[in-house]
């Protein structure tokens, strides 16, 4: 059946510094330097040094980050990154030892760790970034996809617009199957707002404080 999560974020802050926090969050690059602007090469470089990058304190989930993929396209200006995000499998550990028949299916939920994949569509122009994710582990019996965007508020130029949209189904588990779908459904809301935690703090600690018009 599967469970949707719906995220909406107003930082009073311009797009341009609200995407060079978000990208502070990447670890390192394995591919070409890309000439990216402004916003682009600024968060990349204060990652380097930056408290954001994995591990931290701040999201102890989150193992690491490695960028895979960066380009832009010379004719429209768009940057496009992919990166694969290693993360401790945070299902309760109660569930992974289940010894019912459903829970030999899904004996893969044992795993230590889960891979994500984000890409995203930087539009400098336009002052907007498209970011879709998905899960690379269990894909045989689960399928947990997120699509968000952050752009130009249109209340404020000034203010930024987060909108997240994220779903969750899971198959093969038997009566388990809501069970974990409402576990991960209430994980991804909880990190959907610690992660705004994180950027506010980082938006304040670079930027000062937010504009109030």
């Amino acid at each position: 059946m599967g469970v949707t999560v719906d995220v909406h974020e107003v930082f009073k802050y311009p797009f341009e510094q609200v995407v060079a926090s978000f990208l502070r969050k990447k670890i390192r690059h394995d591919g070409k330097k890309v000439q990216t602007g402004r916003a682009w090469a600024l968060a990349s470089a204060r990652c380097r040094g930056a408290s954001s990058c994995y591990p931290n304190p701040m999201d102890k989930n989150v193992i690491s980050v490695k960028i895979v993929e960066e380009k832009k396209d010379v004719s429209t200006g768009i940057i496009y990154r992919k990166r694969i995000a290693v993360c401790q499998n945070v299902v309760p550990e109660i569930l992974r030892k289940h010894s019912g028949d459903c829970w030999k299916k899904v004996n893969i939920l044992k795993v230590p760790n889960v891979q994500l994949e984000e890409e995203s569509w930087f539009n400098p122009q336009e002052r907007n970034m498209a970011i879709r994710s998905h899960c690379l582990t269990w894909t045989q019996y689960a399928s947990m996809k997120e699509e968000s965007v952050f752009r130009e508020s249109m209340e404020n130029p000034n203010w930024t617009e987060f909108i997240q949209k994220g779903r969750i189904s899971i198959t093969g588990a038997g009566f388990l199957n809501c069970v974990l779908e409402t576990f991960a459904s209430t994980f991804l809301r909880q990190g959907a707002q610690k992660g705004i935690r994180i950027m506010e703090m980082l938006l304040k600690e670079q930027c000062g404080a937010p504009l109030a018009e």
